[in-house]
């Protein structure tokens, strides 16, 4: 009988209103394209003024930048006043905050609700543990925004939208998500039945994003740099060598073809890859990485314990040993704690 409620919770086509926990870059700019397409939305986020902003009618949510300005007021609320039952959570919070945001949701998702990982890494085992496989979906998302402060975020570039099931299946549920993503905000949002594929690309090219932010240049201009090619080969082969090795065959998205940083692939391949991701960010009105943000703007901790640095803990199970991705998360940690500075030249000496 649990099965069969559990089936039933997957199939149940989703309708009322939509919680959006975290309202920062990817959560605030999904959530005011649904907010203004008239979809009932319910903010959620810990930073108190951002919440007093998106709630206040003088106020309210700016989205900013070239690709959709608009503004939107909705309902917002910190962890601690929301109130009520959902069946449609969206997780948009940091990747190393996952935990606390799942164990601090799960009195508000509903038995047969779900929660939609809009987040970089592998957050969907992490979320799976907390609210159960079945109230779980996966998402890949690869758009560009930023949070410039409270009620401000700047949405710089479109990218890859792509939803599934942890399973692979096809579910009402999955269908009725995808329609309503295509309506409202990504209009080439596609779903896949190896979503793990493409989180697990996220991971190679995230891995460079990484690098990137250890120095000056934007990502256009870093991935860009000739000499750093033998870099980008290492960070990405690892990260497809890690996938392949747990049964994943990773897939591309936006210029980052896994192929050309798989074993035997030739350094002309990855040539042409980087060129490609360069082409694609080069328009890009988000110059750099959140990363970068976090670490040099921001000044916080990064993502990288719980994005990055689980290539090389999984590659160790498979007896890969990912020298260049362990290099890239012991330099991030040095930022971090202040005693490396910014320079290009942090990537100059990660070159294997």
């Amino acid at each position: 009988m649990a099965g069969e409620g559990a089936e039933a919770a997957r199939q149940a086509v989703d309708r009322g209103p939509i919680l959006i926990w975290g309202a920062g870059a990817i959560g605030g700019t999904v959530g005011a394209a649904l907010v203004r397409a008239r979809h009932a939305v319910v903010f959620v986020d810990v930073e108190a003024e951002h919440v007093a902003a998106i709630a206040d009618p003088a106020r309210g949510l700016h989205i900013e930048g070239p690709v959709d300005p608009h503004r939107v007021v909705a309902p917002a609320f910190t962890p601690e006043t929301v109130q009520g039952t959902y069946r449609r959570i969206f997780l948009c919070v940091k990747a190393h905050h996952t935990e606390a945001a799942c164990r601090a949701l799960l009195p508000h998702l509903a038995a047969d609700g779900y929660v939609l990982s809009l987040q970089n890494g592998l957050c969907e085992t992490i979320i799976e543990r907390i609210v159960g496989r079945e109230r779980t979906m996966g998402c890949f998302v690869n758009f560009s925004a930023d949070w410039h402060g409270p009620g401000r975020i700047m949405y710089g570039g479109r990218g890859a939208l792509v939803l599934g099931e942890l399973d692979g299946a096809a579910t009402p549920r999955l269908t009725a998500l995808h329609a309503l993503l295509r309506e409202t905000f990504e209009p080439n949002a596609i779903t896949t039945p190896n979503i793990w594929g493409y989180l697990w690309g996220k991971l190679g090219y995230g891995a460079m994003l990484f690098a990137q932010a250890l120095g000056e240049k934007g990502i256009a201009d870093c991935l860009a740099r000739p000499e750093l090619l033998p870099l980008w080969r290492a960070l990405g082969g690892e990260a497809i060598a890690v996938a392949r090795a747990e049964g994943v065959e990773p897939l591309g998205f936006n210029g980052f073809d896994p192929a050309a940083f798989s074993p035997g692939a030739t350094e002309a391949q990855a040539a042409s890859s980087v060129a490609a991701m360069v082409a694609f960010n080069r328009p890009n009105a988000k110059t750099h990485s959140g990363v970068w943000r976090d670490l040099w703007v921001r000044r916080r901790r990064t993502e990288i314990d719980v994005q990055i640095a689980p290539i090389a803990e999984i590659g160790a199970k498979h007896g890969l040993p990912c020298p260049a991705v362990r290099r890239l998360v012991a330099m991030i940690h040095e930022c971090e704690a202040g005693t490396r500075p910014m320079s290009d030249a942090n990537l100059t000496e990660m070159i294997p």
